[in-house]
């Protein structure tokens, strides 16, 4: 277990999502004995972490096993596969295919031939006021969600202005935006020792600026929990994100980046970048920058009805209301998301390029015993 400052927004964060943890084995193990919260969390984040905990155990107890080898899959899956080449994913489908198509409105855990874990699926995981907080700290960067669209080709999809809406609150930008206290920028991210060509972290535009510290703020109870979900969901990969960030921070204060320091201090999530989608109908995809073995949580909350995320390569479709929480490999998992009405997804993720930085040890797959 590493060490954490205390005067660091992630020491909150492994303190609440211990004792989430503890909440879900009380859950699992059917134990009707009382956790007592932590002194240091307030009652709104108790709370919210109680209700994740049996959202949590509600789909462990609920595993789908699927006839499906992740790590024969992931051999026959290409690299940088963005899940958008038709013949690509013909071929896979053709060499795994699926059974008969199925729609899931409980919480879940779905498991591949040798019990790895997959997926999570967690309907109604963040409570209304953690909701609410998300929709405030989202209009709060309209400017940035306004800035961030492109004029570019319709191949340009995750910035492309034909797949996002205008929302019918006006208060509500469509938009997407990367948000990271410490990540290389876009085709300098370094693959296998980190180089000697002087390319090193720093924060990311978004975050750049007086305001930069202000927007991380707003996010650090949402980061709280999902956070929290991925210490019950795949405790090496969060134990090994949590010493990441250490290693990060104190990189940053001996080659003096003050604003790299702060950003670092207020970031509450064990993930170490963040992506704010607001309005935006995805089309099937895949995230190459996702590791096979880890987990992205994508959190929804919004105003709109006929939400429904398609997992195209399992045969699955999730109800995908406001409140769900989903924790997976976007790399894996070929996903796309529907709805009417105004969506917004928080998407957390691991950038594997900054554990290679620091030399944290990529985890294995998360397996369904593993995680009690």
């Amino acid at each position: 277990m590493t060490a954490v400052p205390a005067d660091c927004a992630l020491y909150t964060t492994c303190i609440a999502s211990e004792f989430v943890k503890q909440l879900f084995d009380c859950n699992v193990a059917g134990n009707a004995q009382s956790i007592s919260p932590p002194l240091t969390i307030d009652v709104p984040t108790m709370l919210a972490c109680q209700h994740l905990a049996r959202v949590l155990a509600d789909a462990y107890s609920n595993p789908i096993q699927l006839d499906l080898d992740m790590i024969r899959y992931n051999e026959a899956l290409h690299k940088c596969s963005t899940g958008m080449v038709a013949t690509h994913e013909d071929s896979l489908l053709e060499k795994f295919p699926h059974g008969q198509e199925c729609l899931l409105e409980k919480p879940s855990v779905i498991l591949d031939s040798a019990g790895r874990i997959i997926l999570w699926y967690l309907p109604d995981a963040i409570s209304p006021w953690i909701q609410a907080e998300m929709e405030d700290a989202t209009i709060g960067m309209g400017s940035l969600l306004m800035k961030s669209m492109t004029s570019g080709l319709d191949t340009q999809w995750r910035t492309f202005p034909g797949n996002f809406h205008a929302s019918d609150r006006r208060q509500l930008t469509p938009g997407c935006i990367n948000l990271a206290p410490c990540w290389f920028m876009q085709g300098r991210e370094p693959h296998g020792l980190p180089p000697a060509d002087g390319f090193t972290p720093e924060v990311s535009a978004a975050l750049k600026g007086k305001g930069g510290p202000q927007i991380i703020i707003s996010m650090q109870r949402a980061a709280l929990l999902a956070s929290a979900a991925l210490r019950v969901m795949h405790p090496k990969l969060y134990w090994a994100s949590v010493a990441t960030h250490i290693k990060l921070a104190q990189w940053a204060v001996e080659c003096g980046l003050s604003d790299m320091s702060t950003c670092l201090q207020f970031w509450a999530s064990v993930f170490n970048c963040a992506a704010v989608i607001c309005n935006k109908q995805c089309p099937l995809h895949r995230d190459p920058s996702s590791t096979p073995e880890g987990f992205d949580v994508m959190s929804s909350v919004g105003h709109y009805c006929n939400g429904l995320m398609t997992l195209s390569n399992l045969g699955i479709r999730l109800q995908y209301n406001s409140g769900a929480m989903v924790g997976c490999s976007g790399h894996f998992v070929r996903h796309g998301v529907t709805y009417t009405g105004d969506c917004i997804v928080w998407a957390w993720f691991i950038c594997d390029s900054l554990q290679n930085f620091v030399g944290t040890p990529r985890p294995l797959y998360a397996t369904y015993m593993g995680v009690d």
